[in-house]
């Protein structure tokens, strides 16, 4: 059996990674070895290979492995990525991170949409997989029938982010604010609570007064929104929105003949699950009944929602969706400017097929390959 790597499997992204493999007994399918940064030495988890946590910085340690999963984050993938493979390293390297993902060495892997890309890549001798951006791994499992018809000629993504994209850290500063501003709300007088002039008064006044915690996401996030995700780059554009069109071409294997990709990324007080409301231009103007069928009989875990209030509420939400693999698609409806324009609108758990389950899938792939 192969040797296989884990490192950052404590993290967020690593933690649901860890629940999904040992749930579907992948373990059974490999010789699974944990490594650590900080802990090396020190009881690893009932289903590693070897009772002990190996060394993460050690290059002779990860040389042992067929294969490297790791969930670490960008920094350790910049420290040793280059150094493991200019030692001679020839095996696979599984990655959740953003670091190598534009890379022409590797390929981004989200195979209901692009197994055939990671099949060429397999066969051409590519050995670095990465999983992409999770709004635009979501995004495209929900539109993955009208990518494979190519049907669309361009398309705008408004993402409505929740905290855990961020991380635990800022998941916790979430759930700090909403304490701190239900606690301010439970104190007040009672009398002023009855004023709802005066309730909004203190909770506008908390958001001012320096009391809640802002320092991972830098302005509070409860009863708020944020519309910045990352860095800034050209044009205006945030990192996390110009990964809509490089990644998501990227992943299509068409970097040569671009689907033209922008939007808004936006940071909501949500703790986990990620949405986006799509405009859709379409190459031509196609039945709604042709353009349900092509969405909703691409993959396993996409859910055509009716356009309907009770229906929308009921599974179009991150509290229906939160913690699920399903990837529901509503909002579906022509829209006023011309019958070629399709409004549409999804939600999915960024940690599941946003992050975890993508690398899950492609290491799973690499041990079915015997490459």
């Amino acid at each position: 059996m192969k040797k296989v790597g884990f490192i950052g499997w404590r993290g967020m992204v690593g933690s649901v990674l860890m629940d999904r493999m040992n749930e579907l007994k992948d373990f059974d399918q490999m010789e699974s070895y944990f490594f650590s940064t900080s802990q090396v030495g020190q009881e690893a988890p009932a289903y590693s290979s070897e009772k002990l946590l190996k060394d993460a910085n050690s290059i002779d340690e990860l040389r042992a492995m067929d294969v490297i999963v790791t969930c670490q984050g960008g920094d350790y993938t910049k420290s040793i990525h280059p150094s493991l493979r200019e030692s001679g390293w020839n095996g696979y390297w599984v990655d959740a991170a953003s670091t190598l993902r534009m890379k022409d060495s590797s390929i981004i892997v989200l195979d209901p949409v692009n197994r055939d890309v990671i099949d060429k890549g397999l066969n051409n001798g590519v050995k670095d997989f990465v999983g992409g951006n999770c709004t635009v791994s979501l995004m495209m499992m929900s539109l993955g029938g009208l990518f494979k018809h190519d049907a669309i000629e361009w398309l705008t993504s408004m993402t409505y982010q929740a905290a855990s994209g961020g991380g635990a850290r800022h998941m916790k500063e979430l759930l700090t604010q909403m304490n701190t501003i239900g606690s301010n709300f439970v104190n007040m007088d009672k009398d002023l609570a009855r004023n709802i002039t005066e309730v909004d008064r203190l909770v506008t006044n908390t958001f001012r007064d320096g009391s809640l915690d802002t320092s991972c996401f830098g302005a509070p996030l409860a009863g708020n929104l944020i519309p910045w995700i990352d860095s800034a780059v050209e044009a205006g554009q945030t990192r996390e929105e110009w990964k809509g069109i490089s990644e998501t071409n990227k992943i299509l294997g068409r970097t040569d003949n671009i689907i033209p990709i922008d939007g808004t990324c936006v940071r909501i007080g949500t703790m986990r699950c990620h949405s986006q409301a799509f405009t859709i231009k379409l190459k031509k103007d196609i039945p709604m009944d042709e353009i349900t069928q092509m969405i909703g009989s691409h993959n396993d875990w996409v859910k055509v929602i009716d356009n309907s209030p009770e229906e929308t509420r009921a599974s179009l939400t991150p509290a229906a969706v939160s913690g699920t693999m399903d990837i529901p698609i509503g909002r579906l409806r022509k829209m006023n400017i011309g019958g070629e324009y399709l409004n549409a609108f999804t939600c999915g758990d960024q940690l599941l097929w946003g992050a975890a389950e993508p690398v899950r899938r492609m290491l799973n792939i690499l041990l079915e390959s015997g490459k």
